[in-house]
């Protein structure tokens, strides 16, 4: 009795690197961050790029533009701005 393998020209599961899954994950972050400007949104992205460029996943030049976009100040609304009206 002989048995029978699937032929290597089937289709294979195909796995991302590890460096373009966390380049879409720090990608999602900085979305998150300049759409929502929470510290939440903040707080996700320092943590997701300190993670990625521990692991050695995060590029130079991806880690740069990270610290670029922290260091620019953010102002939340304080919860005093909260459900106040503003007429300009």
């Amino acid at each position: 009795m002989q048995a029978q393998h699937q032929s290597s020209s089937g289709t294979k599961a195909n796995t991302p690197a590890r460096h373009l899954v966390a380049t879409a994950i720090i990608g999602s972050a900085v979305i998150g961050y300049l759409v929502h400007k929470t510290p939440e949104s903040r707080t996700r992205l320092e943590s997701l790029s300190q993670m990625a460029n521990t692991l050695g996943e995060l590029s130079e030049s991806d880690a740069a533009l990270v610290a670029q976009l922290l260091a620019i100040p953010s102002r939340w609304p304080s919860t005093t701005d909260m459900g106040t009206e503003h007429n300009v």
